[in-house]
Order: C-alpha cells, then sequence, then structure tokens
C-alpha cells in the first residue's frame, strides 16, 4: 500500500502518517526500488491502535510508552491514570455548571460579574452605594482581590467585607466615606479634606482585611498601581488611612 492507500484504510490523513512516523510511533516501511514506501497490513493494524488510543484520549507520548517493548508501561495502568483524569475533569465540569446554574438562575449579574455568590452579596448589600464612582472602583477591586486571593485568604477578605455590610449604619457610614472620596475628585493635594477622609476611612478599613503590621509595605507594587489609579488627592486620602492604621498597630 502507499501512504494515501494506507491513511484511507485506516481513516486518517497522510499528515498524521507522517506525523507517527516522526514521534517514532509508527514504524517506516521499506521502500521500493521506485522509492515509494511499500506499507503492509501490518502498518495498518499499528496504526489503526494508535487512531484508538488517540480516539480515547491519550496523548501521543503516553501512546508512545504503551507501544514500547520494554519498559513501556501496561495500557490497563495507562487507562487507569486516564480514566481518574477524566473523573476529576467531570467534577470540575459538574462544579463549574453549578455556578453557572446559580449565576444564570439569579436573573441579573453585577457589572464586575462573574463573582462568587459571597462577593455577590455583599454587592446587593452595597447596592445604595452603586451611584458613586469610589464605590464602583471599590467594588472593581474587590473583585480583584477575591479572584486573585487563594481559598483560606478568600475566606479571610469575604468575612472581612461582611463586617462592613452587616447593618445598615455600617453601609451608611460607607456611603458617608464614598462621598468624601468622590469629593475629592479634583480637589489639589493641600485640600483639608484629605484628612478628614482619612481618618473616616480608617473606621470604615477592616483591620482584617490588611496583613501583619510588620509585613505591611506601603511601597509594595500592587499599592503603588492603586493609588496611580486614583485622582491624587483620593490616592493620598488612602495612604494617609493606612500609614494611621499601620502605625497605631506599632509598638
Amino acid at each position: 500500500m502507499r501512504i494515501g492507500e494506507l491513511a484511507a484504510t485506516v481513516g486518517v490523513t497522510t499528515r498524521a502518517v507522517r506525523h507517527y512516523h516522526h514521534q517514532g510511533l509508527l514504524p517506516e516501511p521499506e521502500r521500493l526500488s521506485n522509492g515509494y514506501r511499500n506499507y503492509t497490513l501490518r502498518h495498518a493494524i499499528a496504526l489503526a491502535r494508535i487512531r484508538r488510543l488517540t480516539e480515547l484520549g491519550l496523548g501521543l507520548a503516553e501512546i508512545k510508552d504503551v507501544l514500547a517493548e520494554d519498559a513501556g508501561k501496561d495500557l490497563v495502568e495507562v487507562l487507569t491514570e486516564l480514566d481518574d483524569d477524566l473523573a476529576r475533569q467531570e467534577a470540575a465540569l459538574r462544579d463549574r455548571r453549578t455556578r453557572l446554574r446559580a449565576l444564570l438562575s439569579d436573573g441579573s449579574l453585577p457589572a464586575e460579574g462573574p463573582v462568587s455568590p459571597e462577593l455577590a452579596a455583599v454587592y446587593a448589600e452595597l447596592a445604595p452605594l452603586s451611584d458613586s464612582p469610589m464605590a464602583v472602583r471599590d467594588r472593581e477591586v474587590l473583585a480583584l482581590l477575591e479572584t486573585a486571593a487563594g481559598p483560606e485568604e478568600r475566606a479571610r477578605l469575604m468575612a472581612a467585607i461582611g463586617s462592613v455590610t452587616r447593618s445598615p449604619e455600617s453601609v451608611a457610614g460607607a456611603n458617608e466615606v464614598y462621598a468624601l472620596l468622590d469629593a475629592l475628585a479634583d480637589a489639589p493635594l493641600d485640600d483639608p479634606l484629605i484628612d478628614e477622609a482619612a481618618r473616616r476611612l480608617v473606621d470604615f478599613i477592616p483591620p482584617e482585611l490588611l496583613p501583619e503590621t510588620g509585613d505591611f509595605d506601603h511601597d509594595h507594587s500592587f499599592l503603588r498601581a492603586l493609588y496611580a489609579d486614583f485622582a491624587p488627592a483620593q490616592a493620598e486620602a488612602v495612604r494617609r488611612a493606612l500609614r494611621i492604621i499601620t502605625e497605631a498597630g506599632q509598638p
């Protein structure tokens, strides 16, 4: 058989046959006097087995290991590993579909969505603040922090944020802080409102959101990026508030 005939017999492309040769999966046949490869039934059988293994989901490296005459993995071992991997993928897909159904059944998604149900609940509590530009930015930063955090850190973050939204008084206080920060959007750096906003912000920032005092880096790249996203006076108010909080915790 020529390469095209072999490929057609097994139901693959000639490009795939050449690739399997290149990867060492399919032995190259002898060439006839005219230079053409002469494929035999043995090649067709081997190629059909390669196709069956790829259709099961095995990678070419795994197939090569199975086909190796010496020191190759047993096919049962490889298929067992594949089955375990598929089971993990199925569990992950079920979890993703559960999350998607929960998001879709809610009927509406926040502008920053999708976010976790816990953060969505926080957004709902802060709904009265949605008209504040600073509140909108805060929501975006919270979504960023939640996405980047690990499971334990995420739980701590949600607990800390929840402490701000537990009572109407806390939400009202947050509204006042956002209003002060919004008022600083076009303010100069010597505006006395900066100190007032910083002092009010100290009462608004949950201590749990901050790392241990000794580990707090005021020049961290994330903080620099955060400040750069604010108007100068707003950034200065946040900077002063963080310094008040961390310096108050120093011995």
